[in-house]
Parts: C-alpha cells; structure tokens; sequence
C-alpha cells in the first residue's frame, strides 16, 4: 500500500515561507525522482521542482531562487521550501515519485496540500 501524503500547506502573506513535506510509506522500490507539481485554479498541472536520487535538481523558472528541494533518501521524503512567496504560488501542490521494481516503473502521487498567498 503506497502512499504519499503532503503536508505545510495553509494561508501566507506574500513573503512569507512556508515548507511542504511528503512522506512516502508502504515503498517497496527505490525512489529515483521526486517532484513538486502545483495546480491553480482552472489551469493545468505544471512542474515546479525536481530531484533525483543522487540530489541533482530542476526548477520551473518562476520558482528559481525563491523554492528549494531536497529530499531524504533514508526517510523516503522530499520537502520543498519556499520563499518569498507570491500570490501566484497560491495552487494545490501535489508531490510525486518515480521509481523502478525490477523492470516496472513506479508511479505515484499524493494528494496534495493546499497553499494560499493572500494578504
């Protein structure tokens, strides 16, 4: 039973920080990537960071400089920081992680956490 469930999300200023957590439980593979999407709404499901196992990392330009990933391998959870946050981050964010079982690709997503940045 796979599961990802996020957590962090809530209502913040323009400004301010928060950080969101997702805890992978029932893994039987190895994680290779771990992502970040978010979804406004009325708009399509985009990417907002990358990491894979070894720690390289990916960002949607609109987040560079402000959001971090990173990610525990031991712990099988992947957190993303964001700073500076601007309205426009306001979207559910849903984590992501692939993986490989002998020649199956894993795939799966959580939930989702809702952040709203709103004065």
């Amino acid at each position: 039973q796979v599961q990802l469930v996020e957590s962090g999300g809530g209502l913040v200023q323009p400004g301010g920080s928060l950080r969101l957590s997702c805890a992978a439980s029932g893994i039987v593979f190895s994680i290779n990537t771990w992502g970040w999407y978010r979804q406004a709404p009325g708009k399509q499901r985009e990417l907002v960071a990358v990491i894979t196992r070894g720690g390289s990392t990916n960002y949607a330009d609109s987040v560079k400089g402000r959001f971090t990933i990173s990610r525990d391998n031991v712990k099988n959870t992947v957190y993303l920081q964001m700073n500076s946050l601007k309205p426009e981050d306001t979207a559910v964010y849903y984590c992501n992680a692939q993986g490989l079982l002998v020649t199956t690709l894993m795939n799966y997503w959580g939930k989702g956490t809702l952040v709203t940045v709103s004065s």
